[in-house]
């Protein structure tokens, strides 16, 4: 009996540990279309939160594989969410995301994103979160297709 009550208790406790936590994690952000996007309303879905600048050239370089990735998993498995920082003007960052085609969400960085998601001493960082709504990773630096297969799963019709 006191092993059942056990039992219990500690599903109990670890249910409302991981809702603690998940709170703390649950962002809230909007993007420049002033749509809101909730770590909570994509679950069952790998959620990137990709940090860049214009003016950083290895952010330049991913952003082709993570508009691939974004086009092909849109619909399935995938959320990215660029949040730039460190830009002249929203309309600098608009011919940027024109010029580059990037095609999911940008959010102007702020110190609102940062105390969400968390600092960047580094451009570009990708907080990368699981179906779970989990961060299970934090990459400073340069992200590749490749990269981002490996953690989050190799798609056959990419």
């Amino acid at each position: 009996m006191i092993k059942k009550l056990l039992s219990i208790l500690l599903i109990v406790i670890s249910q409302l540990t991981f809702a603690g936590s998940n709170t703390h994690d649950n962002f809230i952000l909007k993007d420049m279309s002033g749509i809101k996007h909730q770590l909570s309303n994509y679950k069952g879905k790998w959620v990137l939160v990709n940090y860049w600048a214009t003016w950083c050239a290895p952010c330049l370089e991913e952003v082709p594989d993570l508009v691939n990735l974004y086009d092909h998993r849109k619909k399935r498995d995938l959320m990215i969410l660029g949040v730039v920082f460190d830009y002249q003007s929203t309309k600098d960052v608009t011919d940027y995301v024109d010029d580059m085609l990037m095609s999911y969400p940008i959010v102007l960085g702020d110190d609102d994103v940062v105390a969400q998601i968390g600092s960047s001493e580094v451009l570009p960082t990708t907080f990368i979160y699981n179906p779970k709504g989990e961060l299970v990773k934090i990459k400073r630096g340069l992200v590749t297709k490749q990269y981002l297969e490996k953690i989050i799963g190799h798609d056959s019709s990419s």
